[in-house]
């Protein structure tokens, strides 16, 4: 845990840059092993750079409220980290195996956002690997602050992130959550509203059914009068409706949703009891279901069930942000138009404090909600391609929201580019990739590339 290490790390890298073909004009790829990425993608030959040396949390300062971490490591090894220090990132999201830098480079969520923002709020820091191996340090105000507030959303598309410096905050060992029941969305919105200028440390909800709605409001305690354990037999999502008052471990608050990849677990079986106990502690857990659910795809065997059945069916997995004002609205079209269910509602807002991000214009200190909503849907009757998710795409737009790039994308290059401040980004490319190294960002999250 030394930055002397990340020197030497550097130095190996830029050795094997120097050693490295030139690849025949190939665009520049990422060699990862895992991917939180979810889109099926059409990629022709890349050129892959392994960065998997980059995983370490070089230093943890408490009292400055920072952290120095490498980009390839994963939310599970920082919060590690980070926990035995008494602080934890500001913004967790709810993986474990997302990286700091993908959450960085992409969109990254928790029930801290009403109060921290988005992933990418937290960040002080970075140095980023540029497609023809130059390295340079971003901040918000050295000569590269426009890659810094460039680089949230950006996919990969302007460089990869080597190292970070990141905002914590200090913790208690326990969250004590209060679940509370509103039985209409105006109710529920509204008191969403008002926890968000409260006293809570974290604020979230489900959204079950138009008449069942759960908020979460969670606070750091010293002590627990008993605390549930999410990671086996029991599980979380369910409790919300079961329970008025929880406590967990911090370590198990932050990763209550992972043990069953919020409920999407239950499509690969895993909450049968039987079935959860073949699984194994060890295997209940968003790592399993993310190689179940890509050995799936390559395999084609959900598409060959529907077919054999007779219906038609379309991935819905998505995250969109919409002003509070729109929310209620938008959960009526969702309820109304897709119909998939439970839904995870996280509200955001960026301090007001903070700047504009280029490729993620979402106003500070406006309140946002995000609302999550990942499945299947099944019709009798044929639609075109991303017919559901193209109608969620002109339903965010309408309400003046913005959707995350990490699933499939269906906008025309007008919606993408009145969206995502292409002009700004088309800046961007001229300084940072002038050469085309990597693909663009239209072309990698509409085109698959």
């Amino acid at each position: 845990m030394t930055v002397d290490a990340y020197g030497r790390r550097l130095d190996a890298l830029r050795a094997a840059l120097r050693r490295a073909p030139d690849g025949s004009g190939a665009p520049l790829g990422l060699a990862k092993r895992t991917s939180n990425l979810f889109r099926d993608r059409s990629e022709g030959a890349k050129r892959r750079l392994d960065l998997s040396a980059f995983t370490h949390v070089n230093r943890v300062d408490a009292a400055a409220g920072t952290v120095e971490v490498e980009g390839l490591a994963t939310y599970e090894t920082l919060v590690d980290a980070t926990l035995p220090h008494g602080v934890m990132p500001a913004v967790v999201p709810q993986l474990k195996t997302i990286t700091v830098g993908g959450a960085v480079a992409g969109v990254g969520i928790e029930a801290t956002s009403f109060r921290h923002g988005l992933a990418h709020d937290t960040m002080l820091a970075l140095d980023v690997l540029l497609p023809r191996g130059d390295i340079v340090t971003c901040t918000p105000y050295n000569e590269h602050r426009d890659l810094f507030y460039g680089f949230a959303n950006s996919y990969g598309t302007l460089g990869y992130a080597l190292r970070l410096v990141m905002r914590t905050i200090p913790v208690q060992p326990y969250v004590r959550v209060e679940h509370a029941r509103y039985g209409s969305a105006d109710a529920f919105f509204d008191a969403l509203a008002l926890a968000c200028d409260g006293d809570a440390d974290f604020v979230d909800g489900v959204v079950f059914g138009g008449d069942t709605l759960v908020l979460s409001t969670g606070r750091f305690a010293a002590r627990a009068e008993r605390v549930s354990d999410y990671t086996y037999e029991h599980i979380y999502y369910r409790s919300l409706l079961e329970k008025r008052v929880d406590y967990l471990s911090t370590y198990g608050y932050l990763w209550r949703w992972d043990t069953d990849w919020f409920w999407c677990s239950k499509n690969l079986g895993a909450q049968h009891p039987l079935l959860r106990r073949l699984y194994g502690r060890s295997r209940l857990n968003s790592r399993t279901y993310t190689r179940l659910m890509r050995l799936n795809s390559r395999l084609g065997l959900t598409r060959g069930l529907a077919r054999w059945r007779g219906v038609h069916t379309e991935s819905v997995i998505q995250d969109v942000d919409v002003p509070i004002a729109e929310a209620g609205r938008f959960l009526e079209f969702l309820l109304r138009e897709i119909g998939v269910l439970p839904i995870w509602v996280c509200p955001i807002r960026v301090p007001g404090s903070q700047g504009s991000f280029t490729l993620y214009p979402v106003r500070p200190g406006e309140l946002y909600v995000n609302f999550g909503f990942w499945d299947v849907v099944e019709s009798r009757a044929a639609h075109p391609v991303g017919y559901y998710n193209r109608l969620i795409e002109r339903e965010v737009l309408r309400c003046g929201g913005i959707k995350s790039l990490y699933s499939d994308v269906y906008m025309t290059w007008e919606e993408f580019e009145g969206a995502y401040g292409m002009g700004a980004y088309a800046g961007l490319k001229a300084r940072y990739d002038p050469g085309g190294e990597m693909l663009g960002l239209y072309e990698k999250c509409v085109g698959r590339g």
